[in-house]
């Protein structure tokens, strides 16, 4: 890709008459759109009948575009088989976890497991990537859209088979199997693995191994299935590939990026959840380190469809979301969609243009960005975001086992950003990273609601304690086995050993009036929570009344250089808030964290290194302002001003670039 910062929609020419393709691609041009994505529902315009493809009107379209400037991230249209693929072929269709056969009309209505689907995906992906690879106006592709966001694992019949191979391949013999997933409680014993059942109703819950294994296994599928169109792609196009998924998707991100080129997201947060937007920004720009991210798609004021629609955005938000990202590290910042749909199930969404081609409530909002862009552009690419010293572990895994595991209604994604805005909202700078990532260059880690840890993960984690840094586990983390069983040895496996505590209890403790006091702050604690009892290392945090009352919910144990500290339970409302975050400083500081802003709630600073010297750009997210401390003198980059050391106010929206003269 070029040496910009791309400004991007989602369009569907193929939708429009030559005409309003002209008028769309002037007020591309008025609007600074510089980047198109096209194609990832067209797959009945490229192949309306089986087997006679035609990709020459997308040719075109992309040397159009070119023409006048505006480059292309081509997909390809796997999401929406064409009716010729799903018609009287129930076998090739998905099945939901109730047994029910989804029909055609919608989207991702195939199972993408199916023989026959993969084959006619190959084919249609490796025509289109030979007709347009090589044009000069592609810059990139993406594969399908938005895997697994409409349906979880299907419970079709090829899926059936495929399963059985992955867990023969898994566990070797069916005695592995039964052993490692205690298979004689409730006479649940298999004796050969095609006897393993799909998780279809059942009177009861399953077995919390089947149904843990089963979203692993199509979460390994999907992933298989975006390298193989990624491999097809390679054959004809040196552009590089991306998929654009979210945290809401049934997928391990981590693991579906693994073979791609780059990463992006898409989002859909009200201003009022920008910590939610903000918590994408940070885990997307770790999924491929060192390669900036796209937001490959946002609305420029609200999503919408036929049942529901979002609060729009007050104006100005839209400018601080795009700078924001690309502060963060973005490359692109992209809308859907360009063009307002006059059909299907989406006609009422935001976009930029309305459906009879005139500026939109958004179209002013976009207009912002553009300005934006141009104004910040030079800063952004001569500089890197810089690393953060805090980081948090993220993982698709531990959301699985929580959807197996959720007790009264836990969500992986809402507790991780409710702990993420907690770091957010004390100005630490911070990363989001996957758990297979580098530890290298972080001082604290957070390690909240993983409930398996896997041997390299705690054997990663161990060194960094070693080697100085302070890791903070928990809650509701390592209390179980790769097979989602309990351990037998201690409640917490390994990490009670490594952690100098032996966990006493384990229950929920919400409702049992269970007081945490930690440096002279109390609050109530909540969720599942275990009780320690420290046997090297000290209790820090102590239980006030409920029923264990003198017992330690939070440890700290030295090893080597850093410390392990164990958080068993989650203090709640306003008291708990309170807690966490001097919790979270108290430790910040003892591990010598250096990268917190003085920033008032609602702002946010996002630091980057140039060649020599600092820079923070400065962002206010909730409309209302406030206040930001700078650690030394600067140069105001937009003014050309020279600030000294102090607080500085920042209004509604605004965003400020300072470059400090001494690094």
């Amino acid at each position: 890709m070029s040496n910009k910062l791309y400004h991007g929609a989602a369009y569907y020419p193929e939708l429009w008459n030559e005409e309003a393709i002209e008028n769309d691609i002037n007020l591309m041009i008025e609007a600074g759109i510089n980047v198109i994505r096209m194609g990832e529902f067209a797959w009945s315009i490229i192949e309306k009948e089986e087997g006679k493809i035609d990709v020459s009107f997308f040719n075109s379209m992309i040397n159009k575009l070119s023409n006048h400037g505006i480059e292309t991230i081509m997909c390809t249209p796997t999401p929406t088989p064409p009716i010729w693929l799903t018609h009287n072929h129930p076998e090739r269709m998905y099945v939901d976890a109730d047994g029910r056969v989804m029909g055609h009309g919608s989207r991702q209505h195939v199972c993408t497991n199916n023989a026959y689907f993969r084959e006619r995906a190959a084919i249609i992906t490796e025509e289109i990537a030979k007709s347009v690879g090589n044009l000069p106006g592609v810059i990139g592709w993406q594969i399908d859209n938005e895997f697994k966001c409409h349906v979880s694992e299907c419970m079709c019949t090829t899926c059936k088979t495929l399963w059985h191979e992955w867990l023969e391949k898994r566990y070797g013999t069916i005695d592995e199997l039964n052993e490692a997933w205690g298979t004689h409680i409730w006479s649940q014993h298999y004796h050969q693995f095609d006897q393993v059942p799909q998780p279809h109703p059942a009177p009861f819950l399953h077995n919390s191994s089947l149904k843990t294994m089963y979203q692993l296994f199509s979460y390994e599928k999907i992933a298989e299935f975006s390298d193989e169109q990624a491999a097809i792609i390679r054959k004809h196009s040196q552009a590089p590939i991306t998929h654009n998924s979210t945290t809401f998707f049934h997928v391990d991100n981590e693991r579906l990026y693994e073979n791609l080129d780059f990463a992006s997201f898409d989002t859909y947060a009200e201003q009022n959840n920008f910590a939610s937007y903000l918590f994408n920004c940070d885990l997307w720009r770790n999924f491929k380190k060192g390669k900036d991210f796209w937001i490959m798609e946002t609305s420029p004021s609200y999503s919408a469809s036929l049942e529901n629609y979002a609060v729009p955005h007050p104006n100005g938000y839209l400018k601080a979301e795009a700078v924001a990202a690309y502060a963060l590290g973005a490359e692109a910042f992209c809308y859907w969609l360009w063009r307002q749909q006059r059909t299907g199930c989406e006609q009422p969404h935001g976009s930029v243009i309305s459906a009879w081609g005139k500026p939109t409530v958004g179209f002013e909002n976009v207009m912002e960005v553009e300005k934006a862009r141009k104004e910040i552009e030079s800063v952004i690419l001569s500089t890197k975001p810089i690393q953060a010293e805090v980081a948090i572990t993220y993982s698709d895994i531990a959301k699985a086992f929580i959807k197996t595991e959720p007790h009264k209604g836990l969500d992986y994604r809402s507790l991780m950003i409710d702990y993420y805005e907690k770091i957010l909202s004390i100005g630490y700078h911070r990363d989001l990273i996957p758990e297979q990532a580098n530890l290298n260059g972080y001082k604290l880690l957070f390690t909240p609601f993983v409930h398996y840890l896997s041997p390299n993960y705690i054997s990663q984690a161990e060194k960094f304690v070693e080697e100085g840094g302070i890791w903070i586990v928990g809650p509701l983390s390592g209390g179980r086995t790769i097979n989602h069983t309990i351990h037998t040895d201690a409640a917490l496996g390994e990490l009670d050993q490594l952690a100098g505590v032996e966990t006493l209890f384990t229950y929920p403790m919400d409702g049992t009036e269970s007081i945490g006091e930690f440096m002279e702050t109390s609050a109530t604690l909540g969720i599942w929570s275990s009780v320690f009892q420290p046997k090297e290392g000290k209790s820090v945090g102590i239980i006030k009344n409920g029923l264990s009352a003198g017992k330690a919910f939070l440890t700290e144990n030295r090893r080597g250089k850093g410390k392990i500290v164990m958080l068993g339970s989650l203090p709640i409302g306003e008291q708990g808030d309170f807690l966490l975050k001097k919790c979270f400083n108290h430790y910040a500081e003892e591990a010598n964290v250096t990268l917190k802003t003085d920033v008032s709630k609602g702002t946010i600073v996002a630091p980057r290194q140039g060649n020599g010297y600092l820079v923070w750009i400065i962002v206010n997210m909730d409309g209302m302002g406030g206040t930001f401390t700078l650690p030394y003198d600067g140069i105001d980059e937009l003014s050309n001003e020279y600030i000294s050391n102090r607080e500085c106010e920042i209004e509604p929206f605004q965003y400020k670039i300072i470059r400090f003269t001494n690094d």
